[in-house]
């Protein structure tokens, strides 16, 4: 019987089923004392054994889906850079092979002509650039040196104070990070324009590393910590957030004379807002805050020479340049035209009308003015001038708000169609910019 009591509660929890006596008498006693099932075949508790089987399940789909999420927006992120550095990658490649075959030094050809002087500059500062710079004519005062603006000389001494840099290889890193810099301005702003989008904007990035001069990007000139300036402050006008508009300007304005296009774009812009009463206070201290840099250095300029128009002079005197209203520019185009003397040339004179043209483009695709005044202030002081022929098409290439109609076409087009298209362009900007700095035998 004690072990019959003892196994009823037995059965009753682990779910086996009571076997009524037989009719007519006591029910056997092996009956009631039969042993429960074996284990292997006994009915588990469902929720027990299933909960850690489902929980486990759900916890792993979560996690899967979130970490393509997570690469997915890792991806987008990363866009802007990666296609910058690969298309400037390609230009390299293509300098290297360039430079072995006509016995040029690669680092020399990226640090050539006012690489030099700005090289000069980061090491010594304006009283400290080696003797043998001289300005076009073979001359040097203490007044040459000011021709070259002072912000990126200055990021690159400063960067050559970290461990393990040199100076040439800090101006290598300034102009690479500038660049990528430069690159998310242009997506942001390939996004925000007229008809924009996050394809227009990875194009125009792809378009600006591809352009036919874009080889300046890499060496150690001011171009690429400008542009990327200029991108920036455009940004902040296109979004109305007039302080990082006023403060990129005010920064660019010390990195290049070309800041002039960008102070009038980014002022305008400014004034309109405060005209039409948008933005508050903010706006007024944009437009404020734009110029300072620019008049800034060539009021420096001025004190150290002694005139106000010093920047100009120095100008005037050191390379015979001054503002014509295209005349040379026009000169020059006609005569290339009619009896081509080479490549360099020749392409420089079609950039330039293709960068006129551009302008109407702009315009007709109603691209929003402050960046086609950008844009047409640029080309204007490039064609204006009567400086050196060979450096126009350098000089055309901070106007990138001019690409912004032809990556939003592109943008429209099939994947096939601006692929082909970029991968075609990169391969000429890499071969022209190559052959800009390795075959071609004078300054660019």
């Amino acid at each position: 019987m004690t072990g019959a009591s003892a196994g009823e509660p037995e059965r009753a929890r682990t779910g086996t089923a009571h076997v009524p006596p037989t009719t007519g008498g006591p029910a056997p006693r092996a009956a009631r004392t039969a042993p429960a099932p074996a284990p292997a075949t006994a009915p588990t508790a469902p929720t027990a054994l299933t909960a850690p089987t489902s929980r486990p399940g759900l916890r792993e789909w979560f996690t899967e889906r979130t970490g393509r999420w997570n690469q997915y927006r890792v991806a987008l992120l990363a866009a802007p850079a990666l296609l910058y550095l690969v298309i400037r990658q390609i230009g390299l490649l293509v300098l290297g092979w360039m430079a072995d075959g006509n016995k040029v030094s690669v680092v020399s050809a990226l640090t050539s002509w006012d690489g030099q002087w700005f090289l000069g500059i980061a090491q010594g500062g304006y009283q400290g650039v080696p003797s043998g710079l001289v300005d076009a004519f073979g001359r040097r005062s203490d007044e040459t040196p000011m021709a070259f603006f002072p912000g990126y000389p200055t990021l690159v001494r400063w960067v050559a104070e970290l461990p393990g840099l040199s100076l040439v290889g800090a101006a290598f890193v300034v102009s690479l990070v500038s660049g990528v810099v430069c690159a998310y301005g242009l997506h942001r702003l390939g996004q925000r324009v007229t008809g924009g989008s996050r394809r227009a904007g990875l194009l125009l990035v792809a378009l600006f590393a591809a352009s036919p001069m874009a080889i300046v990007l890499s060496m150690t000139y001011s171009e690429a910590t400008f542009c990327a300036l200029a991108a920036w402050a455009l940004v902040g006008v296109v979004e109305r957030r007039w302080l990082l508009a006023g403060l990129c300007c005010l920064a660019a304005g010390l990195v290049r004379p070309t800041a002039a296009a960008l102070v009038v774009a980014v002022g305008l812009a400014a004034l309109v807002a405060v005209i039409r009463g948008r933005d508050g206070w903010r706006p007024w201290v944009g437009g404020a805050l734009a110029p300072l840099g620019l008049l800034g250095y060539l009021g420096y300029v001025a004190s150290q020479t002694g005139q106000l128009d010093g920047w100009f002079a120095v100008q005037r005197r050191g390379w015979a340049s001054r503002f014509d209203l295209g005349a040379a520019t026009w000169k020059f185009g006609l005569d290339i035209l009619t009896a081509p003397r080479s490549v360099l040339e020749l392409t420089t004179v079609w950039l330039l009308i293709g960068a006129v043209a551009l302008v109407v483009v702009s315009l007709r695709r109603r691209i929003q003015w402050p960046l086609v005044v950008y844009g047409l202030g640029v080309l204007v002081m490039d064609v204006g001038s009567n400086g050196l022929m060979n450096s126009k098409a350098r000089l055309l290439l901070p106007a990138f708000t001019l690409l912004i109609p032809v990556a939003v076409g592109l943008a429209r087009r099939r994947p096939t169609t601006a692929l082909t298209l970029a991968a075609f362009v990169a391969l000429f900007s890499a071969w022209f910019g190559a052959y800009s700095i390795t075959a071609w035998p004078y300054a660019i």
